[in-house]
């Protein structure tokens, strides 16, 4: 029987492969600078052979939630699909050396566990080269009330509705969310995919999504209106919590009739946007999941994501609240 926890993350899951190269590296394989481009099997084994040292380790969107939340110190379940291959024991074990329960066995057979080749310039800038591979084999066998269990909220993926079974899957969870009492969290991953997917984003978000995690080009491409204004507009006075991250401006949460407005910290150099949102959903729902009132969770939020738009990575790190309760913005 799997066990009690605060959260549990439903996801692509992905291992990202980190390495410094050097522009006639990018050009040697057809990547332009700052590009996300979708690669084939054989094309990311080139790319891997090809590539000097790297950080290998866990990732995609909700699965890097899942880890932070777990370094802050909450208790975290995962489902996601990978491959018993050498990638797919290393997702499995930097989630679980992470305290994360992950609750799918590694596939014995079909496509090789997902990668993302996080090639990083010497400005900083990174290019990826995606191979998707196992994470859209996950589907809706492998999402029940055994691997679900009881959590207090349940974290679905956006681009969970890309893959074959994705809808259907995502359908079972929130039937599960329903039995169980679980809220059911949706982030909407990235604005492209809100528009791939928004009228069935937005009939969960009317009926069967609890809290939607999202910047503010996904939330307005979500509501197809060109403002913020307008989208709080046509949120006022829902029952679905609203957290919206809105890059320098800082964060607004919509919650009925209340409304908190947490400002950005200002600091002097980004080094690296990558998981903002990601580390800001994580802190959040460790300060809810706590029991803090919305204004602290903002707050927790903020002070998350900013740090990790100061280094290389998207990766929350343990002790990075040490400082926080002496914190003053």
């Amino acid at each position: 029987m799997t066990r009690e926890v605060q959260l549990i993350g439903i996801s692509n899951a992905i291992v990202d492969i980190l390495a410094h190269v050097d522009d006639p590296f990018l050009n040697s394989i057809g990547a332009p600078r700052g590009s996300m481009t979708l690669i084939d099997e054989e094309k990311a084994r080139d790319i891997y052979q090809r590539m000097g040292p790297a950080t290998e380790m866990s990732g995609g969107s909700v699965a890097n939630t899942i880890a932070g939340f777990a370094n802050l110190g909450g208790d975290a379940a995962y489902i996601g699909r990978v491959r018993d291959d050498q990638f797919g024991d290393i997702f499995v074990h930097d989630m679980r050396s992470l305290g994360v329960d992950v609750r799918l066995d590694p596939a014995q057979d079909g496509a090789p566990t997902a990668r993302s080749h996080v090639l990083i310039s010497s400005d900083g800038q990174r290019t990826m080269q995606t191979y998707l591979g196992a994470c859209t084999e996950l589907g809706v066998a492998d999402v029940t009330t055994e691997t679900v269990g009881q959590a207090r909220v349940i974290l679905l993926e956006g681009y969970v509705w890309d893959i074959p079974e994705g809808p259907a899957l995502a359908a079972q969870a929130i039937a599960i969310g329903r039995a169980t009492g679980a809220k059911v969290a949706l982030s909407l991953s990235d604005s492209f995919c809100v528009e791939r997917h928004e009228e069935a984003f937005m009939a969960a978000v009317i009926d069967g999504v609890d809290i939607v995690f999202a910047d503010e080009d996904e939330v307005m491409a979500l509501y197809k209106v060109d403002s913020l204004d307008a989208v709080l507009a046509a949120i006022q006075g829902t029952t679905t919590l609203f957290v919206i991250t809105c890059a320098a401006q800082g964060s607004v949460i919509v919650h009925g009739g209340e409304a908190v407005v947490q400002d950005a910290i200002p600091i002097s150099e980004i080094i690296d946007t990558t998981g903002a949102g990601d580390a800001y959903t994580a802190a959040f729902l460790y300060g809810w999941t706590a029991g803090e009132p919305l204004a602290e969770c903002a707050r927790l939020g903020t002070w998350c994501a900013t740090a990790v738009i100061q280094k290389l990575g998207a990766r929350l790190e343990k002790g990075i609240l040490d400082d926080y309760a002496s914190a003053k913005f």
